[in-house]
């Protein structure tokens, strides 16, 4: 993750959240996450496009961002 930021973090927003946090907290229920980590791909409208639960696969932001 901290590697795919760097490579493409000025076209794309990274937003971390901590779901032991308040702000994980309450966040988790409105998105629906429950295990850790949870990756969610949101476009530029703020809807949903895929998520992944478990290991990041950072090449499928990249073939998103390909395809947008």
């Amino acid at each position: 993750m901290d590697e795919l930021e760097q490579e493409i973090g000025d076209e794309i927003h990274f937003i971390r959240l901590n779901i032991q946090e308040t702000i994980g907290m309450e966040l988790a229920p409105v998105y629906g996450f429950e295990f850790t980590p949870t990756f969610i791909y949101f476009d530029a409208q703020g809807s949903e496009v895929w998520r992944m639960v478990g290991e990041f696969d950072p090449q499928r932001v990249r073939d998103t961002l390909a395809n947008e």
